[in-house]
């Protein structure tokens, strides 16, 4: 595991839509438990008069970092998504009531800002909202960030996971133009639905979750209600077989986060000329000579990582 801890990397914004699918709190979880690790500020996107927020202050709490600065971000008052689905019954999600932690949109923004001033890698594992709009009051802003993005759709999804098409790549197009905005912006690195499909949460993996801290035994709370909602284990890891038959969910958020802070084993990362429009409101991307220069990760060990996140979190 030492080989692949970026160690010269200690910065890391995280922006987040942590509330709806659980793998943002893994992923939280485990950038908690990374070594020297400074978790500069955590953004909510997608959020609900601070809701979002939250919930990130309460597991922040529970994992014993109350002084990682947090504000709400963008929110369905802006029109900007989509469609906005609500959160899930926070009575079987969360062991208490959470009170919601509302902020000015300009406290995400400025947080966002700073982070990208400090050298501090950005990490968005949710819409990017908040990042669009930090270019559009700070145009030139995210030409210098360091931004690796959980999202994208360039080649098939492998023979043996979910065939799941462009129109599923949630954070890409939940709020299509800001992420058109950021491609166009930015330089990320992208790791792509097609290949966070590749890796998962486990039942099995529950008891060790279980014995672990407080934040591990929240997730296992959470991937128990996760299961019953969304029945992946039928859906998919029965049905796929590159999946574990007990398939609860997919790791995409805490995949792209590890992959940031430097996690190289089995994964493969090269560059594209990749050409990012709108047609008919969806994104779509293609490789094409005369597209943007784009590292995509294009390879990933699904079974080594899924190890590495749970030996990480609960070991």
């Amino acid at each position: 595991m030492e080989s692949n801890l970026g160690s010269n990397i200690t910065k890391l914004h995280l922006d987040t839509d942590l509330g709806g699918d659980i793998d943002d709190l893994c992923a939280l979880a485990m950038l908690c438990k990374w070594p020297d690790l400074d978790l500069s500020a955590v953004t909510t996107n997608q959020d609900d008069r601070g809701t979002r927020a939250g919930y990130v202050r309460y597991a922040l709490n529970l994992a014993g970092k109350p002084e990682v600065p947090v504000a709400a971000g963008a929110d369905p008052s802006l029109n900007c998504y989509r469609f906005f689905t609500g959160l899930p019954d926070e009575n079987r999600y969360w062991p208490e009531p959470i009170p919601p932690a509302p902020s000015p949109l300009d406290k995400a923004l400025d947080l966002l800002q700073n982070s990208i001033e400090e050298g501090a890698i950005i990490a968005g594992i949710g819409a990017y909202t908040n990042l669009a709009l930090l270019e559009k009051r700070n145009p030139g802003c995210l030409e210098k960030a360091n931004l690796c993005l959980m999202g994208g759709y360039l080649f098939p999804v492998p023979e043996g996971f979910p065939q799941w098409g462009y129109d599923m790549d949630w954070n890409m197009q939940i709020d299509a133009e800001s992420a058109l905005l950021v491609l166009e912006r930015a330089n990320p690195v992208l790791v792509p639905m097609t290949i966070t499909l590749q890796t998962w949460l486990r039942r099995a993996d529950l008891p060790a979750l279980q014995q672990a801290g407080p934040v591990e035994k929240l997730i296992s709370r959470q991937a128990e209600s996760w299961a019953e909602d969304h029945r992946m284990e039928s859906r998919f890891g029965q049905a796929c077989s590159g999946l574990p038959k007990d398939t609860i969910n997919f790791q995409h958020d805490p995949l792209a986060c590890a992959i940031a802070l430097g996690w190289k084993d089995g994964i493969e990362i090269e560059e594209y000329p990749v050409v990012s429009e709108i047609r008919d409101s969806w994104l779509r991307q293609r490789v094409d000579p005369a597209g943007k220069p784009t590292k995509v990760v294009t390879r990933v060990d699904g079974a080594k990582f899924t190890d590495f996140w749970l030996r990480l979190v609960a070991g």
